[in-house]
C-alpha cells in the first residue's frame, strides 16, 4: 500500500531550455536557492516548447558531474532518447518553468507519500435492476479506479435470483466482493458465492450472522434501528462469540438529519470500542449534499483517517458524485500521510483541487514586455494574469479583458489561425474566470481530472502565422503595391 519512493536529490542538475525563456528561468532557479549546483543549456531554438527529446538528445552537450538533465514540460517525446545518449538520468520538468521551486519541493517529500490504510468499498446501486454485463462494466471501473472492495447493493423487496452468479464471476475475475442486504437468504447465497463482507448487521438478522462462523466472511455492525449505540454492544458481543470478524458502523446522516451528532456518535463509539475497525458509509453525504465532492470526500476521508476509520463505502448515482472512488483513493492517501507525518494536507498532492487552481502563476506587464522586446518572428504569445489577457508578438502588443476587442485588434483573416487564436482566447478567458493558470496550448489543470495535452506535430502549424498571410499583410501595408 505504499507508493514508489522519489529519486535523491541530485548534486549537478542540467536546466534544458531556449532563447526566449532563458532569463525568466535563470531568475527563477537563483531565486529558489537550491541545494544542488546547477547551469543553464540554451538551445538554438527560440521556443523551447518546440523542442523533441530527439532533437535536444543530437545537439545537447552535458557538462561533467552532471547527474540530472531537466528538459520542459512540454518537449514532446521520451526523455529516455536523451539519457540513452547522454548517460545521465533525463526528467520532464514542469510545463510551466515558474513551477520549478515546487517541483523540486515535491520530489523530497514524494519519498514518504504513497501510503493509505483505509479500505474503499464502491457499490454497484440497485444490483438487482442492472444487467449483468452493465454490473461487470461498473464493477470493472470502479476497481480501476481505486476501489479495494466491490459492494453489490440488493433492493429491498425484489427479488435477485443472479446474486450469486453476480458475486462469483467478480470473485473469478480477482474482485473483493461485499453484498449490502438485510436479507438473510440473499447474505447467504452472496457468501457461498465468495462475498467476504457484509452489509449490514443488527438485531433484525442477527441470527443469520451465526452461519458466517467458519467463513472469511467479515461482517458490518450498525445500532438497531430507531436506537442509539447501547444496541451495539449485544449484537458485538453475539459475532464475538460466535468467531465473526467486524467493522462497527455508528452510521453518518445526511446534513440537516443529525449529521454533526452523527460524527459525535463516531467520536463516542471509538472511545468505547478503541481497537475495533470502524466503518463509514460516506455516500450519505456526498450523495445527497449539491456540492462538489472533491472537497466533500477530503474532508471526509480526513475524519475518517483521524477517527480509525478503516473502510468506506461511496457511491457515484448522482451525476456530481461522479469520479468519487478516484477522489478518495487520492484523499486516503492525502490524508494519511498529514495525519501520521504530522503536515497539513497541502504542497504534495493538488489532486483534488480541480475547479480552481494552487497557485495562479502570472508575469507582471513589465515581464512581458521585456519579454516581447526579445520576439523577432510575427507569431502570436498568449498570457494572462488575475484579470487581463496579453496577446503580443514582434509588432503588436494587446492587453485587455474582452476577447472579441482583443481578437478584432489582432487583425488575423486566415481562418486556421484565427480558429486557433479564438480557441485559445476562449480558454484563457476561462482560465481567468475561474482562478485557473493559463498555458497557451495546454490543457488548463482540473486536478485528477485535467486530460492528457493534445499536442501532436500540427500545433506548430496551428502556432505560426503561416507564409500566406504574412505576404498578405505584407501587401495591405504597402497598399498593394507588391
Amino acid at each position: 500500500m505504499t507508493g514508489a519512493g522519489a529519486a535523491p536529490t541530485p548534486r549537478r542538475v542540467l536546466f534544458v531550455t531556449g532563447k526566449l525563456a532563458e532569463p525568466a528561468l535563470r531568475r527563477t532557479i537563483a531565486e529558489m536557492g537550491p541545494a544542488f549546483a546547477w547551469e543553464v543549456a540554451v538551445m538554438k531554438i527560440t521556443v523551447a516548447a518546440l523542442m523533441t527529446t530527439p532533437w535536444i538528445a543530437r545537439f545537447l552537450e552535458v557538462p561533467p558531474d552532471t547527474d540530472l538533465v531537466l528538459i520542459p514540460g512540454l518537449c514532446e517525446g521520451d526523455p529516455a532518447i536523451i539519457a540513452q545518449r547522454v548517460g545521465v538520468a533525463v526528467e520532464k520538468g514542469p510545463k510551466d518553468l515558474r513551477q520549478i521551486p515546487e517541483y523540486f519541493g515535491r520530489a523530497a517529500a514524494a519519498r514518504d507519500y504513497g501510503a493509505y490504510d483505509i479500505e474503499i468499498i464502491a457499490e454497484v446501486n440497485n444490483a438487482p435492476r442492472l444487467a449483468r454485463d452493465a454490473i461487470r462494466q461498473e464493477a470493472d471501473r470502479y476497481r480501476a479506479e481505486g476501489a479495494d472492495v466491490i459492494d453489490i447493493g440488493c433492493t429491498p423487496g425484489r427479488a435477485f435470483p443472479a446474486l450469486g452468479e453476480v458475486v462469483r464471476e467478480l470473485a473469478t475475475a480477482g474482485m473483493r466482493v461485499s453484498v449490502d442486504s438485510f436479507d438473510p437468504g440473499e447474505i447467504r447465497t452472496a457468501v457461498q458465492a465468495g462475498a467476504e463482507l457484509v452489509l449490514s448487521v443488527n438485531d433484525s438478522n442477527l441470527d443469520g450472522a451465526r452461519e458466517l462462523a467458519g467463513t472469511r466472511a467479515r461482517v458490518v455492525v450498525i445500532p438497531d434501528f430507531g436506537r442509539g449505540l447501547e444496541t451495539l454492544e449485544p449484537s458485538i458481543a453475539a459475532l464475538e462469540r460466535w468467531g465473526v470478524p467486524y467493522l462497527i458502523d455508528p452510521v453518518i446522516e445526511p446534513i440537516g438529519f443529525g449529521f454533526m451528532r452523527s460524527l459525535e456518535r463516531y467520536v463516542e463509539t471509538r472511545r468505547r470500542y478503541p481497537g475495533a475497525p470502524l466503518f463509514m458509509g460516506v455516500g450519505n453525504i456526498t450523495e445527497l449534499t449539491a456540492a462538489d465532492t472533491t472537497g466533500v470526500n477530503a474532508v471526509l476521508i480526513a475524519i475518517c483517517q483521524e477517527l480509525g476509520v478503516r473502510a468506506v463505502l461511496t457511491t457515484e448515482v448522482i451525476p456530481w458524485a461522479r469520479g468519487a472512488v478516484r477522489e478518495i483513493d487520492v484523499a486516503r492517501r492525502l490524508m494519511y500521510h498529514a495525519v501520521t507525518q504530522k503536515t497539513l494536507p497541502k504542497g504534495i498532492d493538488d489532486r483534488l483541487v480541480t475547479v480552481k487552481d494552487p497557485a495562479v502563476l502570472a508575469f507582471t506587464q513589465e515581464e512581458l514586455l521585456e519579454l516581447q522586446r526579445r520576439v523577432t518572428d510575427p507569431n502570436f504569445r498568449i498570457f494572462t494574469d488575475r484579470d487581463t489577457i496579453t496577446v503580443f508578438n514582434s509588432e503588436k502588443f494587446v492587453r485587455g479583458t474582452d476577447i472579441h476587442e482583443i481578437f478584432a485588434q489582432l487583425e488575423v483573416n486566415e481562418a486556421t489561425h484565427a480558429f486557433y487564436l479564438g480557441r485559445e482566447l476562449g480558454k484563457a478567458k476561462l482560465a481567468i474566470s475561474l482562478g485557473k493558470t493559463y498555458r497557451q496550448e495546454g490543457a488548463l489543470q482540473w486536478g485528477y481530472l485535467t486530460p492528457p495535452d493534445d499536442r501532436g506535430p500540427e500545433h506548430v502549424k496551428l502556432t505560426h502565422v503561416s507564409a500566406k498571410s504574412r505576404a498578405r499583410a505584407g501587401r495591405a501595408k504597402d497598399g498593394g503595391r507588391r
